[in-house]
């Protein structure tokens, strides 16, 4: 037969039973609070600015320095890294431009997924990449880059494979956040 439990097991029993209550409702509340506050982990974080609305390029056919026009091809899944200089950038694109060839190779096997188009000529000593893809600037497809003549530099750009302008990276951003980003998208099927 069953014995009877004494008075200090049953009140040790409804303590676990509380407790094991308490430390569900209480990460459950905590998680609560931490989304709806606005939180979220560092990696869940872009580093660039996220464009809203988004800039729109799909329209715009740009036309290559060299003849012919880049089409966006979004079937293909490239994304494009956009770096829009003012006309008489000089030795802070060629800085830029050695930056931005480090960060496609980091991409290894994903690089060629990631094409690097520079609107106007690049500087002499421009690092370039098989990436590379040298547009014409014209007043359509800089009307489609948000603050585009920054006075304070050279803005990068991300352009997702449609067309669509969706991260912008302010002068004097760590390249290696526009990596981590391009990188988190690259993993994006």
């Amino acid at each position: 037969m069953n014995a009877p439990l004494s008075a200090k097991q049953r009140n040790r029993n409804r303590a676990l039973l509380v407790g094991i209550v308490v430390i569900f409702l209480g990460s459950a509340l905590v998680a609560g609070l931490l989304r709806f506050s606005g939180w979220r982990p560092s990696a869940m974080k872009n580093h660039g600015e996220l464009l809203q609305p988004p800039g729109d390029l799909r329209e715009v056919q740009p036309a290559l320095i060299d003849g012919g026009t880049y089409a966006w091809n979004p079937a293909e899944r490239d994304w494009r890294i956009l770096v829009a200089p003012p006309a008489d950038c000089g030795e802070p694109c060629v800085a830029l431009s050695r930056d931005l060839d480090i960060v496609w190779q980091l991409f290894g096997h994903r690089a060629d997924k990631v094409h690097t188009l520079w609107l106007g000529t690049p500087p002499d000593g421009a690092v370039r990449n098989p990436s590379w893809r040298v547009l014409a600037d014209t007043p359509a497809l800089r009307a489609g880059l948000p603050r585009a003549d920054d006075p304070a530099g050279v803005p990068v750009y991300v352009v997702d494979p449609n067309g669509f302008v969706i991260l912008r990276y302010a002068p004097g951003f760590d390249p290696a956040h526009l990596r981590e980003d391009v990188n988190r998208l690259l993993k994006l099927k």
